[in-house]
C-alpha cells in the first residue's frame, strides 16, 4: 500500500516560492503532482519515473516548477518558484502507473494524497 501525504502548501504573493512535499510509504514507478482548481478539472503538473529520474512538466509550468524525490527519505518535492496566481490550487501528490496512460491523465494514477492548498495573491 503506498499511502501518501502531502505538505507545503501556504499563501504567497506573487513572484513567491513553495515548495511541497510528499513522504510515501513505497517507491512506486512513477510519482507525480496534480492540481485542481474550483470548478476546474485535476491537472497534471509533473512526474517523475522511477530507475530513469525522468521528469515530464506541463507546459504551463516548465521552467517554473521542478519535481524531484529523495529515496533515502521517502519523500517526493515540487519546488514551485515565480508563482503566479493561477497556480493557486488544491495540490495532490499520486502514485502508480497504467499501462498506456499518459502522465497527466489521473486515470493513471492509483493513490492519491489527500491534498494541500496553495494559494497565490497577485
Amino acid at each position: 500500500q503506498v499511502q501518501l501525504v502531502e505538505s507545503g502548501g501556504g499563501s504567497v504573493q506573487a513572484g513567491g516560492s513553495l515548495r511541497l512535499s510528499c513522504e510515501y510509504a513505497a517507491v512506486n514507478f512513477r510519482m507525480g503532482w496534480f492540481r485542481q482548481a474550483p470548478g476546474k478539472e485535476r491537472e497534471g503538473v509533473a512526474a517523475i519515473y522511477t530507475g530513469s529520474n525522468s521528469t515530464v512538466y506541463a507546459d504551463s509550468v516548465k521552467g517554473r516548477f521542478a519535481i524531484s524525490r529523495d529515496n533515502a527519505k521517502n519523500t517526493l518535492y515540487l519546488q514551485m518558484n515565480s508563482l503566479k496566481p493561477e497556480d493557486s490550487a488544491m495540490y495532490y501528490c499520486a502514485a502508480g502507473y497504467r499501462l498506456g496512460s499518459v502522465w497527466k491523465d489521473p486515470v493513471g494514477y492509483n493513490r492519491w494524497g489527500q491534498g494541500t492548498q496553495v494559494s497565490i495573491s497577485s
